[in-house]
């Protein structure tokens, strides 16, 4: 268990985590736990403070999530993010109530008590990020005003004597100018942690975690080709050696060449046993006129479990199924763990798992960010070239197809897929864009080639920067770039007449078009 950590109590944010990841930044090892969490689960963290996070809630209505009593009692440091601004100023006997001025977007708060622990070493004017529709019209006893904006007069307030703080305003987003150093100071000047979260501590502890939950047992993991799944094979590989097995499964919607790059790699690089299984015709047959993106995951999720559990027959007395989900998959799906965040997809490893499934779960990275598991990854001595692909999802070029999926649309997708990386990586520009990838729409367009009429297929170019993939705006890609993509699709890929470029963030779209 850590020596010290600050805990974040999920009040239903879909930014919950990053308060987490902003935490872990510093260097302070933070967990996400459900607002109504027992107070001795707490207690075993070893708290040094407490965050409370934002929700969609208004906290005056009946049945809305209130601040917990052990909160209250607990002596602790308290730092509250508009929701969890709001339900210590409910709880305490302030006044939230519906504002006619909503705040949604960037604005300008003034420091009032520059002296305050939390604001120590900041700009008097700042640049943050609102996202509210209620607002404090009264403090509580003994809270003082510490900033304001033009439409908040307690855009941060605090009890410097509890070291209990409010903000009206999100500081883990990276639209909030000096949010990092807010939270860095929550986290060293009011809460006193030491830190010490680093790469290699995150190993060590996945490490244990491990032997503590599989002991003798037997354990499978799932390759797909990706930075995170890999990694979870290493850190598996680390903890009981001999005991996995990778199983490799090709389903016929992966990318260009990466099969053979996936068995090549683990077989002959990093000596970890490897079973190949050609599953194309399997997942193929069983997407047959399915358009639906949540259906898709869901069969492509139970399919993957079956081969799973059919392979770990064959391997004979296999207990454990190891997988490389990560925090933002978990928050998008809306796990069992959190079930207080609108569900934004399902993933085909969280909740598109079956009910039935044979095999017990192993997630070492199930808690980590994209960031913490290329780091780890390099702690351990993956490749570098691995360690920084794209993300690919689970579900590979099922949900990059926009409507049903063939065999026939998958090879026109992974052709055009492969120029865009190819030029990506020709420009130079592969590692400064976080995820870049193709689409194929589910449209039909009239073109003219050679003179003569086409009606063909129609492909959408992605590609985005982000530091965290919560939030992610479309990456400004020079026009020799797109101009030499498009140019390369339609002439080399059958069937393509038509290329476009998502100029789309996140939010409000997500990263993947399904």
């Amino acid at each position: 268990m850590p020596e010290e950590s600050i805990i974040v109590l999920d009040f239903g944010s879909q930014y919950s985590q990053l308060i987490v990841r902003r935490l872990r930044e510093a260097g302070v090892y933070s967990e996400l736990l459900p607002f109504h969490v027992d107070y001795t689960a707490v207690q075993a963290l070893r708290p040094k403070g407490v965050v409370l996070s934002g929700g969609p809630a208004s906290v005056y209505l009946p049945g809305a999530p209130q601040l917990p009593g052990w909160v209250v009692n607990s002596g602790l440091p308290v730092l509250g993010i508009c929701y969890g601004m709001q339900a210590i100023a409910h709880a305490l006997g302030g006044s939230v109530v519906a504002s006619t001025e909503r705040e949604y977007g960037p604005a300008d708060i003034t420091v009032d008590h520059p002296e305050s622990p939390l604001f120590a070493a900041l700009d008097l004017q700042q640049r943050v990020w609102m996202s509210h529709g209620d607002k404090l019209t009264r403090l509580p006893q003994g809270f003082h005003p510490i900033a304001h904006s033009p439409h908040s007069a307690y855009a941060a307030m605090g009890d410097e004597e509890r070291r209990w703080y409010g903000l009206q305003f999100h500081p883990e987003v990276v639209h909030t100018v000096h949010g990092r150093d807010l939270i860095r100071n929550f986290a060293y000047r009011v809460s006193g942690c030491v830190g010490g979260w680093t790469a290699e501590a995150i190993a060590e502890q996945a490490i244990q975690r491990i032997r503590d939950q599989v002991g003798s047992g037997r354990v499978i993991c799932g390759l797909s080709g990706g930075v995170d799944s890999a990694v979870a094979a290493a850190l598996i590989g680390k903890a009981v050696g001999d005991q996995l097995t990778c199983i490799f499964v090709d389903t016929g919607l992966l990318r260009l060449g990466e099969a053979e790059q996936v068995i090549e790699t683990f077989r002959n690089h990093l000596h970890i046993p490897l079973v190949a299984v050609n599953a194309a015709e399997d997942f193929l047959s069983a997407l047959e006129g399915v358009a639906d993106p949540e259906a898709k995951r869901k069969i492509i999720g139970e399919k993957f479990v079956r081969i799973f559990e059919r392979e770990a027959q064959a391997l004979g007395d296999v207990q454990f199924l190891a997988q490389g989900t990560l925090y933002p998959d978990v928050i998008e799906s809306t796990a069992a763990d959190r079930n207080v965040a609108a569900k934004i997809k399902t993933h085909h490893n969280v909740g598109g798992l079956p009910a039935d499934m044979q095999l017990r779960l192993v997630e070492p990275l199930r808690y980590l960010f994209k960031d913490e598991v290329r780091a780890v990854g390099l702690e351990l001595g993956l490749p570098e070239e691995w360690v920084w692909r794209h993300p690919f999802p689970g579900p590979g070029l099922a949900v990059r197809i926009l409507g049903p999926v063939t065999h026939e649309r998958a090879e026109t997708l992974r052709r055009a897929d492969a120029i865009f990386q190819d030029e990506l990586r020709r420009f130079g520009l592969y590692r400064d864009v976080q995820q870049a990838f193709a689409v194929l729409l589910p449209v039909q367009s009239v073109g003219v080639m050679g003179d003569y009429r086409t009606y063909a297929d129609a492909v959408a170019l992605r590609a985005v920067t982000t530091e965290d993939f919560m939030t992610a705006d479309w990456a400004r890609l020079p026009d020799g770039l797109l101009q030499g993509t498009a140019s390369r699709i339609i002439n080399e890929v059958q069937g393509v007449n038509r290329v476009v470029y998502d100029i789309t963030s996140k939010p409000p779209a997500t990263i993947e078009w399904e």
